[in-house]
């Protein structure tokens, strides 16, 4: 085993973290939530992960998203991440795509996937990545941040979670998000994505939700 992963076992088993290096993840989306969401599977030993984000770094980053800094203002968040990853793991077969997901790319981003994970900041777009996974046959691991509260779920193809969460007329009013608030959100889309791909038990459909401001964490069946 690489030295690198030593301190996963006990955790994860040796057997697991063998089969983390056979699997592939789409993060799509790489901004609040997709910059943490590379650093742990990075570091948990997944051995590949594609990124796919259209967007650069604006300074209105800097508060929350991990890979933002001044010296990557105005750089594609993909671009980073894969500097990123060079930088932690360099054995990693690791792919930063510069792109706005849409019907026409993501069958080709998803294909060979095991899971995607869902970094993503607006309804629709979620729903678009959703259809794609049903359609690949991919399992999804959405995640979603708001002031305070971060929130996790895994979904199964043919689950219906953003149409659960989401009504068609949706809009988030408050935008604003905390420094640490997209970190716990990707430490549980984490946790559910591992959990899940070294075969250990993930309840599709639950939605973990936990408040900061309270430190209350809620477990809702969809």
């Amino acid at each position: 085993m690489d030295e690198r992963f030593v301190r996963n076992l006990g955790a994860l088993s040796e057997s697991e973290c063998a089969a983390l290096r056979g699997k592939k993840v789409l993060i799509a989306g790489c901004g609040g939530l997709g910059g943490y969401l590379a650093e742990y599977l990075l570091r948990l030993g997944v051995g590949g992960i594609a990124v796919a984000d259209g967007e650069r770094f604006e300074r209105t980053n800097l508060n929350r998203q991990l890979l933002c800094t001044e010296e990557t203002l105005g750089r594609f968040k993909a671009a980073a991440a894969a500097g990123r990853a060079a930088e932690i793991a360099p054995d990693t077969a690791f792919f930063g795509h510069v792109c706005r997901l849409d019907e026409k790319n993501l069958p080709g981003l998803l294909r060979g996937c095991d899971a995607a994970l869902d970094a993503l900041d607006s309804a629709e777009d979620r729903r678009l990545l959703k259809a794609a996974c049903d359609a690949q046959g991919v399992p999804y691991v959405f995640g979603a941040v708001g002031g305070w509260v971060a929130q996790a779920a895994l979904s199964l193809p043919g689950d219906a979670l953003p149409e659960l969460l989401y009504g068609a007329d949706y809009a988030a009013e408050d935008k604003s998000v905390l420094a640490f608030t997209p970190a716990l959100a990707a430490a549980m889309q984490a946790a559910l994505c591992v959990r899940f791909l070294c075969g250990r038990p993930v309840e599709p459909g639950r939605l973990y939700s936990f408040d900061l401001s309270t430190m209350d964490l809620q477990s809702v069946r969809l």
